[in-house]
């Protein structure tokens, strides 16, 4: 009897210690939130969600985001760019549709790739994307420059002639009609 009572009681204060330690795990900020940019560029409804790191003292483009590699344009889970009628990016047309967005950020010039595929993890485990270049629908080229102010959390904005990536101190216009 004894022993029973010592069994439920330990079981009990497990219970207890595990409900504790789940909720504290749960108020937990997450180090790249989820975020959602959303807004009309010309007659298309634009929407990119993403998860956005932060810089946290580190050099980002160059460095933990390399030049030249293609990077998932954010963290976690492939960037999703969504638009609810067909656009034209930088003079090329993009149809209606859900994208992987990734990007190929260089010093001087980036690259944005349209993917197919979304729902995919951004990167594999030896660190590349997990981007699968057959699915590529659409590669546009961008300039970036030097932002007004440091951005500590990578954020997208939808603006009326497109959108901007910003992080760090940089940021880089892509042009949607």
């Amino acid at each position: 009897m004894e022993k029973m009572v010592i069994t439920k009681g330990f079981l009990m204060l497990a219970f207890a210690l595990a409900t504790t330690v789940s909720w504290a795990q749960g108020d937990k900020p997450k180090p790249s939130p989820a975020q959602t940019a959303t807004g009309k560029a010309g007659a298309a409804t634009i929407t990119i969600n993403y998860s956005a790191p932060s810089v946290k003292g580190r050099k980002i483009f160059g460095e933990l985001v390399p030049y030249d590699k293609v990077w998932r344009a954010g963290a976690n889970e492939a960037t999703i760019f969504e638009t609810d009628k067909d656009i034209t990016v930088e003079g090329q047309k993009l149809p209606a549709g859900k994208y992987s967005l990734y990007a190929i950020p260089g010093e001087s010039e980036w690259s944005f790739i349209f993917n197919s595929q979304t729902g995919q993890w951004g990167i594999k485990r030896g660190g590349e994307t997990s981007k699968d270049a057959s699915k590529d629908v659409l590669t546009v080229k961008a300039k970036p420059k030097k932002s007004a102010s440091m951005a500590e959390q990578l954020a997208y904005e939808v603006t009326g002639s497109g959108f901007v990536l910003r992080w760090d101190n940089t940021e880089v216009p892509v042009s949607i009609k």
